[in-house]
């Protein structure tokens, strides 16, 4: 029986994530505990259209003393800082319990558009679009050298965002990392039991509840997953089989767009703020390099970090560094909530 229909509902429970393995305790009769915590400040609302201080805006000068150009489109640029870079280093070492391993890859940046003071939320359909264009361009340039291309965005100071104007970033490296390893090796251990996608399946059958649905179109659905570890987190789903983001064809692509403006505008209507998350894209690894990826279905995750306010985040410590995840909020009231929202941005209505 769904958690919802039954009194776990209202008790603690544990649920499974099918997808990673782990498990995540839900204990639903904690989220009317008083706060008297940590409260955080609120990211600025209003924002210049473009910053002369900003280092990621059109003209500006970067601190490697490079000069952005004046584009009018997404911009795509080697990280200054990079976490990854290729070096051709070839070395592991293994002595008892201590083992390393070289890795190489390459860090962008992608400025999803020249306006300071945009985001997914506020963008139009046609230039999330062009976004979703430049995504897939860069995995398909990327995967014909590495084996796994991550495409993220880090929205917000709550999420580890440095700076304001709207972008994400594309890690590659020529090793799986661990979280996607993991998502390999449940995704292929179901197919070959069964014979079908995981989360294909998983889709269909959220579409049949409904009560996980955030909102959804012909082509894409995106659910507070049953699993859910962060309070608001969704999942976003191809209806139809899709491995890589490469795969998407052109109305795929459209509807995706369109999804992608609806469910962050949700988010920020949520508490009326700038609501920050962090995004990625998780999709079969390179092509002759993990085998075909029938396997996998495409999807992206996002993890926000807000609980119950504005100023109120979601902390990971105590219990979930120690044991495992735990959440208050159910999934499904969650859902609920990012489901009865209107998918007009707030900032629009106050207009």
């Amino acid at each position: 029986m769904d958690p919802s229909q039954s009194d776990t509902a209202q008790h603690p429970h544990r649920r499974y994530n099918p997808l990673s393995g782990d498990w995540v305790l839900v204990s639903p009769q904690r989220a009317q505990r008083p706060w008297q915590g940590h409260v955080e400040q609120v990211d600025p609302t209003s924002l210049p259209q473009h910053d002369p201080q900003c280092y990621l805006c059109p003209g500006n000068t970067r601190v490697n003393d490079e000069v952005n150009p004046s584009y009018d489109g997404p911009l795509v640029f080697d990280n200054d800082f990079a976490a990854l870079v290729d070096d051709g280093a070839t070395h592991s070492h293994e002595q008892g319990l201590l083992r390393s391993a070289s890795v190489n890859g390459v860090s962008r940046v992608i400025c999803y558009t020249p306006r300071h003071d945009l985001c997914l939320a506020l963008m139009e359909p046609t230039a999330i679009r062009t976004l979703i264009e430049v995504w897939c361009a860069q995995v398909a340039e990327l995967e014909a050298r590495y084996c796994w291309v991550q495409v993220f965005e880090n929205r917000g100071a709550l999420n580890g965002c440095s700076n304001p104007h709207p972008h994400g970033q594309i890690w590659a490296s020529d090793q799986l990392p661990t979280l996607p390893q993991r998502e390999e090796e449940k995704q292929a251990g179901y197919w070959h039991t069964n014979g079908t996608s995981l989360l294909l399946d998983y889709a269909q059958q959220e579409q049949k509840s409904g009560e996980r649905v955030v909102c959804q179109n012909g082509h894409w659905v995106a659910v507070v997953p049953y699993w859910a570890t962060w309070p608001f987190e969704t999942l976003l789903l191809p209806l139809q089989p899709v491995s890589r983001m490469t795969d998407l064809d052109p109305e795929q692509k459209h509807a995706l767009a369109s999804l992608l403006k609806q469910l962050t505008c949700r988010y920020d209507n949520l508490f009326q703020t700038a609501f920050p998350y962090s995004m990625g894209w998780h999709g079969a690894p390179a092509q002759g390099m993990a085998g075909s990826g029938e396997h996998w279905q495409l999807h992206a995750h996002f993890y926000p970090s807000l609980l119950r306010s504005a100023t109120v985040r979601k902390f990971m410590v105590g219990y979930e560094i120690l044991c495992e995840a735990q959440r208050d909020l159910t999934p499904e009231q969650a859902a609920a909530r990012l489901r009865s929202l209107n998918d007009v941005h707030y900032s629009v209505h106050a207009e």
